[in-house]
């Protein structure tokens, strides 16, 4: 089938791999409109069609059959180890096979310098062990008595072991298979049995559950998915991080450079958007990520997604931007590492975020990278924290009162200095290797690190003390107090403006997907 694929490859000046990968991608589209037609009362064809599906992939077309015979191996070992041990190390035996074995095969990786255009077991195996390790703590929790769960806990938990088929049907899932993003096996087996729809009072047609819209809104994930891979297409060869790497870059002046370089990160994520946004809407038409009606009677179709490109590009906090990329990832990391490692009684600190930290990393690969992504990341999570709850307190309206100037620039600058820093810190992601990173930051003047560390010292070294100082004056000045300067502010005192202000919803563990 290669005769199909470079042609196309050499036109578009793209690998024979990402052509490939492309390829089912939006074959998944007819092939998601076909696996829904399968009616709910034969779910064994459901799990069939999947796992055929998933066969075609990678054996004629990818060429990928030592990658499917060890995801395989995976997934049996995982079946076997949750059906017959019950002890509540089962979880950790199966992250630590799993992960173990995606590990090995990063260091193979490594070893051969493959580059991100070559599609090989590790992509695919990022997604799966998310799916596995997660289907371990939901077997768990359906041991476990129902007092003791939390909600997500509960609404996942497996309570009846799977039959095999119905586990590969799982596993092996089509639309997700090779970039995500994963579900959990309660989502999968809903979507089999349509469950979700079967509460509908209005059917579809043909008399069916399956609600009217789904089509409209996947058709239009695919349509943004092609433009967001024709945008990467076109610029990427020129805007990308590697330009901090050549000698023109710098002969450029310094603002010139910070102002391409954060171009060059635009660029960078929109192949992440076109591969995510493409699975999402192929997901969709299986029936995936159906989430209810709408205000008007329209169908929602939201529980598929994984990213969301314009909350991340006009973030105004760090925070809001985590929580819009790799959304997936990020669910499986809060559940079934951030939460697990906590002890039982105790809230998560800073041991949890560490080892969450740690886990995502490692699961990203061995690159160096990676990890100088992450430990800047996680430096830039804390100043978001500090400023949101030293300075942004002091710029908020009274309730009812619209945004004052204050507020709105305080919000301009928070998308400004977000998106900065995050093209900053994620240099190194792409780059990969830790010279070439440093590099890239020293032709940057190390503008990330002056802000984090400027940042740190401001308000570790007296500034947290007098923010919320004016915090505790402006909450006298509101309730018709005149504050009392001979007396000092206490802790009870601080808090008084998260509780006069009305509460403002926030939009998820961090973690990033290596390029695929």
């Amino acid at each position: 089938m290669d005769a199909l694929f470079v042609p196309l490859a050499g036109a578009v000046g793209a690998s024979v791999d990402q052509i490939k990968l492309i390829t089912c991608l939006l074959v998944a589209y007819p092939l998601g409109s076909l696996f829904i037609r399968i009616p709910s009362s034969q779910p064994v064809l459901k799990h069939l069609f999947n796992l055929g599906i998933t066969l075609l992939f990678f054996f004629p077309v990818l060429h990928l059959y030592g990658a499917f015979l060890q995801l395989l191996a995976s997934v049996l070992a995982t079946y076997y180890i949750t059906k017959y041990h019950h002890g509540s190390s089962m979880p950790w035996l199966v992250f630590a096979v799993v992960m173990g074995h995606l590990t090995v095969n990063h260091v193979i990786r490594a070893i051969f310098e493959f580059s991100y255009e070559t599609l090989e077991v590790t992509g695919p195996q990022m997604v799966l062990v998310m799916k596995l390790t997660t289907f371990a703590w939901n077997v768990y929790d359906g041991r476990r008595p129902a007092e003791d769960l939390d909600k997500w806990q509960t609404a996942k938990r497996v309570t009846q072991h799977p039959s095999l088929l119905e586990f590969l049907g799982y596993s092996f899932y089509f639309p997700g298979i090779l970039v995500g993003p994963y579900l959990d096996f309660v989502d999968y087996m809903d979507l089999v049995n349509e469950t979700m729809f079967k509460k509908l009072a209005v059917k579809g047609k043909n008399g069916r559950n399956v609600p009217a819209g789904r089509k409209r809104v996947a058709y239009r994930k695919m349509f943004f998915g092609l433009a967001y891979l024709g945008t990467f297409v076109v610029f990427s060869p020129t805007w990308n991080y590697g330009i901090a790497l050549t000698p023109w870059f710098v002969e450029q002046p310094m603002l010139y450079r910070i102002a391409i370089f954060q171009l060059c990160g635009v660029i960078e994520r929109v192949k992440y958007y076109a591969i995510w946004t493409l699975t999402e809407g192929a997901s969709i038409l299986t029936g995936l990520g159906f989430t209810g009606m709408g205000p008007s009677g329209e169908t929602t179709w939201n529980g598929a997604a994984n990213v969301d490109p314009l909350v991340i590009e006009l973030a105004p906090n760090f925070k809001v931007l985590l929580d819009a990329w790799n959304m997936k990832t990020n669910v499986w990391l809060r559940e079934c590492v951030y939460k697990r490692v906590t002890p039982k009684g105790k809230k998560p600190g800073f041991r949890s975020s560490m080892i969450t930290f740690a886990t995502s990393a490692f699961w990203h690969g061995i690159a160096s990278g990676y990890y100088l992504t992450f430990v800047t990341g996680g430096f830039i999570t804390t100043i978001a924290r500090l400023a949101r709850a030293n300075i942004r307190p002091l710029v908020l309206p009274l309730p009812g009162a619209p945004p004052s100037i204050a507020k709105r620039v305080y919000d301009i600058l928070g998308v400004i200095v977000t998106v900065t820093l995050l093209n900053f810190a994620a240099a190194p992601f792409m780059l990969l290797t830790a010279k070439d990173s440093f590099i890239a930051w020293a032709r940057l003047g190390f503008y990330g690190h002056i802000i984090i560390g400027g940042s740190m010292a401001f308000f570790y070294m007296g500034g947290t003390k007098g923010l919320r100082g004016l915090q505790a004056k402006q909450a006298n000045k509101m309730a018709g107090q005149q504050p009392n300067i001979s007396t000092p502010v206490n802790e009870k005192q601080f808090m008084v403006p998260a509780i006069v202000r009305p509460a403002r919803p926030t939009p998820k563990v961090i973690s990033n997907t290596r390029k695929k």
